[in-house]
């Protein structure tokens, strides 16, 4: 069984989390409802450094296969002297959903809140 680990959670892990599963708990920032899943199945030993599907994966990443949906594999960074785990991004494994679970006006609305840059007001 691993030791337990704190969790932190990339700006890009939740944008991920919100376009593949959306928020369960209500909360507007999903970060705790990840690192609350990502901890839960790390302490129930759900952790490989296997990549759950083919393709390049990080070097040195470890893949936490999430207990509330099996299809989600959150793709971390470990480091073991702190007992740290940084959640990165995540991935829908294979015979996952084949939709993406949230509808898509809702992360089409995300991309239209976020300022355009170099945009001319004129």
């Amino acid at each position: 069984m691993a030791a337990a680990v704190l969790v932190a959670v990339t700006d890009h892990a939740v944008e991920r989390f919100r376009q593949c599963v959306g928020g369960r708990s209500g909360e507007l920032d999903a970060r705790p409802e990840i690192a609350s899943r990502v901890a839960r199945a790390w302490d129930a030993g759900r952790v490989t450094d296997e990549p759950p599907g083919p393709g390049r994966s990080p070097r040195g990443a470890l893949y936490v296969r999430d207990l509330v949906d099996r299809a989600l594999v959150f793709v971390c960074r470990h480091d073991r002297a702190a007992h740290e785990v940084v959640v990165v991004t995540l991935w829908e494994h294979e015979g996952g959903p084949a939709e993406p679970r949230v509808p898509r006006r809702w992360t089409d609305e995300l991309g239209r809140r976020r300022p355009r840059r170099g945009a001319s007001g004129g």
